[in-house]
């Protein structure tokens, strides 16, 4: 008999979840709720055994409520996990992931903050600015699980770095955080493209080479602040 994985939605029934055409379903007979935190747990009990999978959606984001899946399943699968952390041997493995990793974080960063910097391309007069500039936009922009642009693999670190640097802009620079924007279907997205010329604007200046008045630019605030 095939696995049997779907995807719901909480119900404010108790023992009840929302399928994904909108029918209520019971929780079947000797089923229980696996918690989000254990991604391992989580991955295994999908590949072995039945699940219904609970995601909520928050505005654009989806966040997982846990996993629904046979009790006897869940207990046989995080013992077994259980023994095999307990295992010198995986510690070790783990170790050297989480080394791995780092190190991969630590040179990611180091890469994009350059990449960041190559593309303020301000002139040798702010080359001091765009330094610091360019270790801030980094440090907001590539920790992992930030969901930020500069997390994505589907665009080139260029343009990764060039939409994190109008992104820390837009939220630096401009009031665009206490804007009342109209909940009307495209606003938002043409306020951030205005935005996003006068950050273009503001960036102009510091390639061109002129001097600018600190006390009234805005990037200088942010900086200052």
């Amino acid at each position: 008999m095939p696995i049997e994985s779907r995807t719901v939605r909480p119900c404010a029934k108790p023992n009840h979840v929302i399928s994904e055409s909108g029918e209520v379903l019971p929780i079947p007979h000797g089923w229980e709720l696996l918690k989000p935190g254990d991604a391992a747990l989580s991955r295994r009990i999908k590949k072995a055994t039945h699940t219904w999978t609970v995601k909520e959606k928050k505005g654009r984001k989806v966040f997982s409520r846990g996993i629904w899946a046979p009790a006897e399943d869940i207990a046989s699968i995080r013992t077994e996990l259980e023994n095999e952390r307990a295992d010198p041997v995986y510690q070790k493995k783990l170790n050297a992931g989480w080394k791995r990793r780092s190190e991969q974080q630590t040179q990611y960063v180091k890469d994009f903050e350059q990449t960041v910097f190559e593309f303020l391309d301000f002139h040798s007069r702010y080359q001091l600015l765009a330094r610091e500039l360019a270790a801030r936009i980094a440090a907001h922009a590539t920790p992992v699980g930030s969901g930020t642009v500069a997390r994505t693999q589907r665009i080139p670190i260029e343009q990764r770095a060039e939409a994190a640097t109008i992104a820390w802009m837009r939220h630096q620079t401009t009031a665009y955080d206490n804007m009342a924007i109209p909940r009307i279907k495209g606003q938002r997205r043409e306020v951030r493209r205005m935005l996003a010329k006068q950050s273009q604007a503001v960036l102009s200046q510091y390639r061109s080479g002129h001097r600018v008045d600190v006390q009234l630019c805005p990037l200088q605030a942010a900086i200052r602040g």
